[in-house]
Order: structure tokens, then C-alpha cells, then sequence
């Protein structure tokens, strides 16, 4: 049995460590709730821009929802037509650092297994990897990743992540890939996330019967097709960030979540170790109180 005083040592050292994670569950939770209140916001925007692109655009995905072979007089954007997919891209959304419980490990092994089920070989994909974690993973098992993005902040801006969600929608129309899809843990709730694979190009989540909502006339100035070259690319690249914005509010409840439980553990230990020391305390006590007793009885 350990010692009164490793006993008292082990007490000391697990209440600083509790203290350690109750600050850190505190900190994750501000986060989190400035992280809803960003994404909330961000919403408010894509599902603008979405009904202006999908009224611009109704005539076209009509066409294309109901024709085996669309008519060569409308001009259909790449970003909307599918083509034979010689190769897929992926975008890999982890965090950077631990301390998030099975946040990472979830997205990697569930992404895994559906590279190895949908994919013969390795040179049928393209990995793009958002976050430390997942550009590490792939890296250490000999798997070529095109783009990496590490050290975002809390609560990323459009222009910090500008370039990979810029590159990936220029990779797109040159036909590095000829799909996209983003890998991700969606915020659910606090104490919940979902993994998440959603397609983002070509474009295919906007409804045409959606446009007979919206009663605005358009101006075109200079053009539709030149305005549709601006906002289409615009729009995918916000479905990315908003991928994004998402995966780093799930990131910050699953810390929260991490550190909570680490708390509670260690309020488990203390208690645990408390009652430890108490009965090595009571045994000592009552050795004493036998050896006073004895020491009496034989000065007798």
C-alpha cells in the first residue's frame, strides 16, 4: 500500500491537473459558442447567394435535371454539369492538435475506409488535407497529399483559408479532378457530431424549382454568363468554407466535451485517493494506539 505522503502527493497533483482541465473546458466553451454564432451568421450569407444563383440558373438545371443530352444552346458552366470522373478530389478536415477527444480519429478511419472501398488504387483520388492532424496521418502511411492547411485560427476568416478553397475550385475546372467532396465532422450539438462526406462540385445541391420562390428581376450587367462566372465559383468556394467553419465549431464541443470528461475523472481520483488516505490515515492511527496500549500494558 502506497503511502500516506504518495497519497497526498498524487491528491495535489491530480487537483492542479483538474484545475488545468476545468480552465481549458471553460476556454473551449467560449469558443464554441462564438464558433455558432460565426457559423449562424456565415448562413445568412450562402443562403443569399444561393438564391440568387439558383434563379440565374433555373432554365439551365431544368435542362440539365431532364435531359439524357442538354441542348447545345444554353450555355451550362462547368461547375454545373457532371463529366466521367476519372478522378476524385477530397478536402480532409482536421484539427491541428489534440486534446479533442476521438474527434480526429473518427474523420480519418471513417475516411480510410471509404478511400479503400471506393477506390482501386491510390492514383484515383486527390487528398487535400485541412489541419496538422490529417496532413500527418496521410504523410506517415506514404498517401500523396496535393495541399495542406495547418495552424488556422479559432475562428478562420475567408482569407485565411482563400487559397486552398481558390485552388481547389481552379483544380476543379482544369480537370485535375472531376469531382469534390469535403470529409468532416458537422456540428450536431455540445455534446454530438456527425461525420459528414458531402459533394460540393460539380454544384448539384440547387433545386430549379427553388427559383419559382423568388420573384426578383435581375438587371445583367455586363452579362448572365459573365456574372455566373464570378458568383458560381463564389458559391462553391462558400459550400468550402462553410464545411469549414462548421468542422472548427465541432472541433471546439468535441475540446469542451474532452476536457469536461477529463475533469470529472480526475474529481473521480481525488475522491477515490481521498478515501485511500483516509483508511491508511485510520490504520495508522489505530497502529499507534495498539503500540501506546501495548507499551502501557507492559509497564505493568
Amino acid at each position: 500500500m502506497a503511502s500516506l505522503n504518495e497519497i497526498k502527493t498524487r491528491i495535489a497533483s491530480t487537483k492542479k491537473t483538474s484545475q488545468i482541465t476545468s480552465a481549458m473546458q471553460m476556454v473551449s466553451a467560449a469558443k464554441l459558442t462564438k464558433s455558432e454564432g460565426y457559423s449562424a451568421r456565415f448562413q445568412i450569407y450562402a443562403s443569399k447567394v444561393r438564391e440568387v444563383l439558383t434563379h440565374l440558373t433555373a432554365n439551365e438545371l431544368a435542362e440539365l435535371a431532364n435531359s439524357d443530352s442538354p441542348n447545345s444552346d444554353i450555355n451550362y458552366h462547368s461547375m454545373l454539369q457532371s463529366r466521367p470522373v476519372k478522378k476524385t478530389g477530397y478536402i480532409v478536415i482536421t484539427s491541428d492538435g489534440g486534446l479533442v477527444g476521438g474527434y480526429n480519429s473518427s474523420i480519418l478511419k471513417q475516411t480510410m475506409s471509404m478511400l479503400e472501398s471506393d477506390h482501386d488504387a491510390s492514383d484515383e483520388y486527390v487528398l487535400l488535407a485541412i489541419g496538422g492532424t490529417g496532413a500527418d496521418f496521410f504523410k506517415t502511411r506514404d498517401m500523396k497529399v496535393a495541399y495542406e492547411l495547418r495552424n488556422l485560427s479559432d475562428n478562420p476568416s475567408f482569407d485565411e483559408v482563400r487559397k486552398i478553397v481558390s485552388m481547389t475550385t481552379s483544380m476543379y475546372e482544369n480537370q485535375v479532378f472531376d469531382e469534390l467532396y469535403v470529409c468532416y465532422n458537422h456540428h450536431v450539438n455540445s455534446l454530438s457530431s456527425q461525420y459528414r462526406v458531402e459533394k460540393m462540385l460539380p454544384i448539384s445541391d440547387l433545386d430549379p424549382t427553388e427559383a419559382k420562390e423568388y420573384q426578383e428581376e435581375y438587371i445583367f450587367e455586363p452579362s448572365k454568363e459573365a456574372i455566373l462566372d464570378q458568383l458560381l465559383p463564389q458559391y462553391a468556394e462558400s459550400l468550402i468554407y462553410g464545411a469549414i467553419i462548421d468542422a472548427k465549431t465541432a472541433e471546439h464541443a468535441a475540446g469542451m466535451t474532452a476536457m469536461k470528461t477529463a475533469t470529472d475523472n480526475a474529481k473521480n481520483i481525488i475522491g477515490d485517493l481521498t478515501i485511500s488516505y483516509n483508511r491508511a490515515r485510520q490504520a495508522e492511527i489505530t497502529q499507534e494506539i495498539t503500540e501506546i496500549v501495548g507499551g502501557a500494558s507492559a509497564l505493568e
